[in-house]
Order: C-alpha cells, then sequence, then structure tokens
C-alpha cells in the first residue's frame, strides 16, 4: 500500500506517492480560491484525485494522507487552528477530507512536516534530536527530541524564524523588531545584498542583479564569487546572523544535528562551511566530545511531502 504527502500551500498543491520512505511519483496543481472548510476538501480531493490518475494509481492502493498546512494545527484533534495563507481558522479539514475521500488523513504544520521529511528519510535518519531550519521566504523550524516532533503545549511552537537575534533591529510582520527571519531568510538575504548596493553603487551586485528591485538570494554569492569586496561582506554578515540564530538553537535544544533546507541552502559548502566555523568557536559545549553537527537538508522540496505521508508515525500510541 502506498501513503500519500500532500504539501499544501497558497499557490500549489503538492501530491505525493510514497512507497516506504520514497516518493515515487509527484503532481502539483495550483490551489485556487479556498473560502472555507469544505472549500479546501474539495480542492484536495480534487488534487488528490489527478495526481492518482495522472501517476497511474488507484484509490484502493492508497492506505492514508498526510497534510502538511502552514499554519497551527492541532494535532490532538485535527483542527487547523489557524492558516491565514490558506484562509482557514478553527477548520476541520482533516476529518472533513476523510469523509469526502474514505480514507484516514492526518494534518500537521508544513514546516513541521518538512522536519519530519528530513528525520526519517533524509539529513536526520541517523538520530534522535535534530533542529531543521527552512531559509526561504521566512525561517520555517521543526523540532525533534527523542523521536517525537515537538511543537509546544498549544501547537505554537518551533517558530524560531520568530525569536529576536537583533533588538529594535528590522521591523517583522509578527509585530516585533529583529526577528530571526529578518535576516536569516532569503527575504533577509535580499535586504542586506540591497544595503550593501546602495552603499557601494560600484560593486559587480548591480550588474548581476539588474537593478536593486531585481535583487535575488543568489546575487552576493554570485559576486562574491567574482572577487566583489562588498558582495563579500554582504555574504558575510548574512553567514554572520544566520550562524548566531544557529548557535542560539543549539545552545537550548543541543541536538544531535541542525539541518539547513530551503532555498538559501542551495550555497552548499559556500554557505555551510563558514556557518560551521562560526558554530564550531561559539557553541557553548564547543569543550564537549559530543558536538551538534549543522547539515544541508537532502530532500529539498519533496521533505513535506514524504513527511507529510509518514505523520502517522509520530502520532501518539504509533
Amino acid at each position: 500500500m502506498y501513503k500519500i504527502g500532500i504539501d499544501l500551500g497558497g499557490t500549489n498543491i503538492a501530491c505525493g506517492v510514497v512507497d516506504g520512505i520514497n516518493l515515487v511519483y509527484k503532481k502539483s496543481v495550483p490551489t485556487g480560491k479556498i473560502t472555507g472548510t469544505e472549500s479546501a476538501a474539495e480542492k484536495l480531493g480534487a488534487a488528490l484525485s489527478v495526481a492518482l490518475n495522472d501517476g497511474g494509481f488507484s484509490w484502493d492502493e492508497i492506505s492514508e494522507i498526510g497534510i502538511g498546512i502552514p499554519g497551527t494545527v492541532n494535532t490532538d484533534t485535527g483542527i487547523v487552528e489557524y492558516a491565514c495563507n490558506v484562509g482557514l481558522e478553527n477548520s476541520p479539514l482533516g476529518d472533513t477530507l476523510s469523509k469526502l475521500i474514505k480514507k484516514p488523513v492526518y494534518a500537521e504544520n508544513d514546516a513541521n512536516a518538512a522536519a519530519w521529511g528530513e528525520y526519517i528519510a533524509g539529513s536526520g535518519r541517523e538520530y534522535k534530536s535534530m533542529v531543521m531550519l527552512t531559509l526561504g521566504t521566512g525561517v520555517g523550524g521543526g523540532i525533534i527530541i527523542d523521536g517525537k516532533l515537538y511543537s509546544g503545549f498549544n501547537f505554537s511552537g518551533a517558530e524560531i524564524g520568530h525569536m529576536v537575534t537583533h533588538h529594535g533591529g528590522r521591523e517583522c510582520a509578527c509585530g516585533r523588531r529583529g526577528c530571526f527571519e529578518k535576516y536569516a531568510s532569503a527575504t533577509g538575504l535580499k535586504e542586506t545584498t540591497r544595503k550593501y548596493m546602495r552603499e557601494n553603487p560600484q560593486s559587480i551586485m548591480w550588474r548581476i542583479a539588474g537593478g536593486i528591485e531585481s535583487v535575488n538570494a543568489r546575487t552576493a554569492f554570485e559576486a562574491a564569487k567574482k572577487g566583489d569586496k562588498a558582495a563579500a561582506a554582504a555574504v558575510n554578515e548574512y553567514i554572520s546572523d544566520l550562524a548566531c540564530g544557529i548557535v542560539n538553537v543549539i545552545n537550548i535544544f543541543q541536538p544531535e544535528a541542525v539541518v539547513l533546507g530551503g532555498g538559501v541552502a542551495n550555497e552548499g559548502d559556500g554557505l555551510l562551511l563558514p556557518v560551521r566555523d562560526i558554530v564550531s568557536r561559539e557553541d557553548y559545549a564547543r569543550n564537549s566530545k559530543r558536538r551538534a553537527v549543522v547539515k544541508l537538508a537532502e530532500l529539498g522540496n519533496d521533505a513535506g511531502i514524504i513527511g507529510a505521508a509518514l505523520l502517522r508515525t509520530n502520532r501518539k500510541g504509533d
């Protein structure tokens, strides 16, 4: 029997068929406008049907479905308490979809689902404790302790992107200033890059980006590789900001591993090695023989799908 994982986003619904821990087929369809629980369930059901039909699978081959949702999900009740990006609040989405498709449905926060995927089938599979940071538009977080996802008593935990690393710093959408994600996300990297571009009008970052509004998360890294000093300074500032938050996470949890995913992590060793160097110097347990290791994620955008498909393995009693 196969399992299906769904990554529900504001733009696309990505469905994946999982065999064991391996993703064997994936299909994405536009999310469209969601107007409530029934609307969301119908769209998910339609996306599942498209994925199964296009992939040549039947409903009889599917044992269960898991959904990663960008919001707060009460995993005890299955209620989506708040997911503003997909227009859901106090929504029994899992139960509603389950009744529609006649299959068990499990739901979880999407960052937690991605962390679970990396833990089960990716970079975290050899550990019992792991923290995943996703460096995308924001900074997503997932915490696994003793083989179980940790999300706090109210299911709102692991919002690592909203710890403050720069008191009084950049204004965050959450209402605070200086949040980690305002510096360590792809969005934060672009803001840092623009700052150095404005201060250095001769930088080749201008030519690479084509203009200050066209900056992306690769601009500074690309220019730094070409020897641009302003770009190198921007990259170093970003890496320092990222490492600061990682050290904070390690000092609090001392997990066996911190796994970095998301678009910025595609920089590979150009990001990972200097981050490791800072962490090695600043980790409180630097004199211990047992140290947290910082690693890159292995599953890319598939982590959330695989993790969602395998959510039942994280439930109480399983």
